[in-house]
């Protein structure tokens, strides 16, 4: 099956579909922290800029789809500037201090070593991973209906966007930009 000319075009934007998750499943550490993940995105944005399309931060994972510039592709290189900057802001807070004490006997940290990364490469794949950030915090039984769960990029919004992206690619209300839930 040959690729269309709107997937083609699609391919080259540079949009990425991500899963970040904790390494203790069960905390609560990134909502009870939102303030401190929201810095640690905005302050990695100021060095390495991206465009959120969409993100939500779940109790102890998250899904965030990307837009890089146009032949970047070092996303890897911006989570692990995410990570490092809520970690280190986490840990000087004085936040899960029994992390601490493992990470000073070399057991672990607070994220797990890797985040699953796809490239969108189609309209299907962005309205498919749209549609798993907006549904995520339903499926995981903490609200009832998507825009009642405040740490998500599409919180007050009535309808997903992803009539929007057939052109020009609007970004959704971006949850990271330092708005208080």
């Amino acid at each position: 099956m040959g690729m269309s000319q709107s997937s083609s075009n699609f391919a080259s934007f540079g949009a990425f579909f991500f899963t970040v998750c904790l390494a203790r499943r069960g905390s609560d550490l990134l909502v009870s922290e939102i303030d401190t993940l929201r810095w640690a995105v905005a302050e990695t944005r100021l060095a390495s800029p991206f465009e959120v399309l969409a993100w939500v931060v779940l109790p102890d994972h998250m899904h965030a789809i990307w837009r890089l510039p146009e032949g970047d592709t070092a996303h890897a290189r911006r989570w692990t500037a995410i990570k490092g900057r809520f970690s280190q802001a986490v840990y000087a807070g004085g936040q899960a201090p029994e992390l601490r004490a493992k990470i000073a006997r070399g057991e672990m940290g607070i994220w797990q070593n890797r985040q699953w990364s796809h490239e969108v490469t189609s309209m299907v794949d962005m309205q498919r991973f749209l549609k798993l950030c907006r549904w995520a915090p339903v499926n995981a039984k903490l609200v009832r209906m998507p825009e009642d769960w405040k740490f998500s990029s599409f919180h007050r919004q009535k309808t997903c966007p992803a009539s929007r992206y057939g052109s020009g690619m609007a970004p959704v209300r971006d949850m990271t930009a330092g708005q208080r839930a």
